[in-house]
């Protein structure tokens, strides 16, 4: 393979020249290819490999299937820079191209792409989940993103390089690499696929009774399902442990999703009310100007005849928002999604929320909305799904229509399609704003039952699906 890959045939005499830094590539992405596809090792492959790395002056551990890219990086730090963006989308410069600093890049992309996606069959352990998920994180930094924010968790909603440090436009080390930007919509799901895996096949029960292995877990989507789904088979030391890890995943998104809710909720001044006539609201430049005919040269007195406050009241009209949430089995990324935002709105002046959560039976869980821990805590994950009686339960609580904003999360895969759209329709024609969302994930990822996005479409409330922020812009217009 190596000889075959390095050498053209003697007897063409006009076939170009090999170009050596080409032939690295390859060697290093057949490489790449045979350990994705084939748990054998190909020698040939390794050792040309081996020559390749150590010939452009990078560790032989990258070729190590064991070591975590964290290792690497903790033993030579000035590779850091070099995979934070590595993949990403590289400005078209004029000139030649790079064609050693191509060859590292291929090096280093090869070991981020092998320790995500390569096979691991058998019971899988706190530690290796652990250095799986570091090493998802320097998969996302290469492709420009926030560690988590792939996998719908904790990084945010931002390109890297908007103020997190990593330049979306590559390293500068040059030349074609693989550019996995535009897959990325792909990506997130397939990480929290092999994530949610890879949870499944530890023993996370033996692994939470543990503090010292349970220490070792970072609190992902894939983890808080498996934690919510197995809460009740859970106690002692194992359920404060699996408490701990939900509690810090919340507090994260919490954090994430405060800001963006934050960044515009203060409404318009109130100019239909008059400012209060006290000292703390009193305008002193423009009375000071209003009243500069009254001043006396003479005396050196300004006599003021009228006083000017300023407006300081601000729109604060009461508003009621209903965020009903399917929980069944398909929707686990939006339950705890929507659980975090309704407690991030509860917490604002004058916004009175009421969550529902529904499969086959509708609970409202309204007294611990401004809580997203203890209302995760009260779900049940799974069943069925019939939203009509999440309706009956909705329905009373919409007291003023004008006033009322009702938000449905669900992929709206019903037992009765009729009867639930043509009651969620009489909402919309009350008066009240009825939001159908069909996923409210970090990673945009969902489906929705394409009878109801016909229908929705048509009663001129379109489904919003994809990101969260979608919906966080949608009530921030409502409620501010």
């Amino acid at each position: 393979m190596t000889h075959r890959l390095t050498h053209h045939t003697s007897g063409d005499a006009d076939a170009p020249e090999p170009d050596p830094y080409d032939n690295r590539r390859q060697v290093l992405y057949w490489r790449l290819l045979a350990r994705l596809f084939d748990p054998e090792e190909q020698a040939s492959l390794e050792s040309a490999s081996l020559a390749v790395v150590e010939d452009i002056g990078l560790p032989t551990a990258l070729l190590d299937p064991g070591a975590s890219v964290d290792s690497v990086v903790q033993r030579h730090p000035e590779l850091a820079a070099e995979f934070d963006g590595l993949m990403a989308p590289a400005p078209d410069e004029d000139g030649e191209r790079d064609r050693a600093a191509e060859v590292r890049r291929a090096a280093l992309a090869s070991k981020v792409l092998l320790n995500v996606f390569a096979a691991r069959p058998g019971t899988v352990t706190a530690e290796q989940l652990a250095h799986w998920q570091s090493d998802a994180d320097w998969l996302e930094r290469a492709l420009g993103c926030r560690p988590g924010e792939l996998r719908g968790g904790r990084g945010g909603t931002h390109r890297r390089g908007a103020g997190g440090g990593v330049s979306p436009t590559g390293t500068g080390i040059g030349g074609p690499a693989p550019d996995l930007s535009r897959l990325i919509p792909a990506i997130g799901p397939e990480l929290g696929s092999i994530e949610g895996d890879l949870v499944k096949r530890m023993h996370l029960r033996e692994v939470l009774a543990d503090p010292q292995l349970a220490s070792r877990l970072t609190p992902s989507m894939s983890l808080i399902e498996q934690l919510l789904r197995d809460k009740n088979n859970l106690s002692g030391v194992a359920l404060a442990n699996a408490k701990a890890l939900i509690r810090r995943y919340v507090d994260e998104v919490t954090e994430v999703l405060r800001t963006q809710v934050e960044k515009a909720t203060v409404g318009e001044l109130d100019r239909s009310v008059p400012p209060k006539r006290v000292f703390r609201n009193l305008d002193l430049d423009r009375t000071i100007w209003k009243n500069l005919t009254n001043w006396s040269p003479e005396e050196e007195r300004l006599y003021v005849d009228r006083l000017y406050y300023r407006h300081t009241s601000r729109k604060t009209t009461p508003q009621r928002l209903i965020v009903v949430v399917d929980q069944s089995g398909s929707m686990v990324d939006s339950m705890v999604n929507c659980t975090i935002l309704a407690s991030i709105f509860a917490g604002l002046p004058k916004v009175d929320v009421h969550l529902i959560a529904y499969d086959t039976q509708a609970l409202d869980l309204t007294p611990w909305a401004h809580d997203p821990f203890e209302t995760l805590l009260r779900t049940k994950l799974g069943g069925g799904t019939d939203g009509t009686v999440a309706m009956r339960l909705a329905q009373p609580k919409i007291a003023e229509p004008r006033n009322t904003v009702v938000v449905w999360i669900s992929d709206f895969y019903e037992w009765s399609h009729q009867e639930l759209f043509d009651s969620m329709a009489a909402v919309h024609r009350s008066g009240a704003k009825f939001i159908p969302v069909g996923s409210v994930t970090s990673s945009g990822r969902g489906s929705v039952n394409p009878w109801f996005r016909e229908r929705f479409k048509d009663l001129g409330t379109p489904v919003i699906s994809g990101h969260i922020k979608k919906l966080v812009h949608e009530l921030k217009t409502f409620l501010t």
